[in-house]
């Protein structure tokens, strides 16, 4: 007797959103399986990248992650099309880290200057993530939705504190919000459930579950965006049914095994934090991610691989 794959009948379904404008906006949902299970339902948007792009010169990074961008670290603009030309970059991720009041404390008029300009330059989706200081980010990411108007960036992150003032900027100029809570689902439901009070249509939504790196809580975190998925697809969670984003390249190379240089246990730097950061996102695709925030080309072209590999 022939063998039959046990399959599960899915009562859920992701909601498509479009990110970005023009032709080469990103489309993501209309999942109605688990990651990858293709033999139970469709995945009609594969996952997309998004190429980190910091609006200052990083002074922390591991030599291994700045070596692709050391000649355009310096300008914004030059480093998203190097990321776009060379690397394949689906998106961008603009990181504002001037912006934070422990770094430079970058007003948000510089913010929304420097944002406006890497926007105008490239016509794939720009995602725009403060410095996390929920206060700050309150000023500068209302300030980047006012001069970016009708560009559909991805605001972030939106939290517990702030989802009212950048939430307000999101729906008045046209933007995606990106809801971030600390790797919690119920949590996360909560937050869509305001922002959606709110007044952001479903449309303009994705969700940030927040990842740590491998060895540093990816567990927990793997277990959140899986049971945000099932929660979705499985037990009908209306509030729960949208994209993920992980911003997960800056939590993994802040490590000490992603910085520690070469080591007769450790092996090679050059090689750590490139397998380091794969595996992370391997795992945050299997998960459920659908968009992957990232850094070092070749662990990009890893995963690359890895999801035409499960999709042929």
């Amino acid at each position: 007797m022939a063998f039959a794959i046990p399959k599960i009948d899915y009562t859920g379904k992701i909601k498509p959103i479009t990110l970005g404008k023009g032709p080469k906006a990103v489309n993501l949902g209309q999942e109605d399986t688990y990651p990858f299970h293709l033999f139970e339902g469709t995945m009609p948007n594969l996952p997309k990248i998004a190429i980190e792009v910091y609006d200052i010169a990083p002074d922390e990074w591991a030599e291994a992650a700045l070596e692709p961008y050391k000649d355009v670290v310096n300008d914004p603009v030059a480093w998203a099309k190097k990321a776009i030309n060379e690397y394949g970059a689906d998106m961008i991720c603009l990181q504002l880290a001037s912006t934070d009041p422990n770094s430079q404390d970058a007003s948000p008029a510089q913010a929304a200057e420097t944002t406006k300009k890497v926007a105008s330059a490239i016509d794939v989706p720009v995602i725009v993530y403060g410095s996390a200081n929920q206060e700050k980010d309150a000023e500068v990411l209302r300030k980047v939705a006012e001069e970016c108007e009708g560009l559909n960036l991805i605001l972030g992150p939106v939290q517990d504190l702030n989802y009212k003032q950048i939430g307000a900027g999101a729906i008045a100029y046209q933007h995606t919000a990106s809801a971030n809570t600390p790797i919690d689902i119920n949590l996360a439901k909560q937050l869509n459930i305001l922002l959606g009070n709110l007044g952001v249509q479903d449309d303009k939504l994705i969700i940030d579950p927040t990842t740590g790196g491998l060895g540093y809580g990816i567990e927990y975190s793997y277990s959140v965006v899986e049971r945000i998925r099932i929660a979705a697809l499985s037990q009908g969670d209306d509030r729960l049914q949208f994209p993920m984003i992980c911003n997960l390249a800056k939590e993994v190379w802040k490590t000490k095994e992603a910085k520690t240089g070469d080591t007769d246990l450790m092996g090679k730097s050059s090689k750590r934090g490139i397998i380091m950061e794969a595996i992370t996102a391997m795992l945050l695709l299997l998960a459920g991610a659908d968009v992957l925030i990232m850094r070092h080309p070749d662990a990009i072209k890893v995963v690359r691989e890895m999801i035409s590999d499960l999709t042929a």
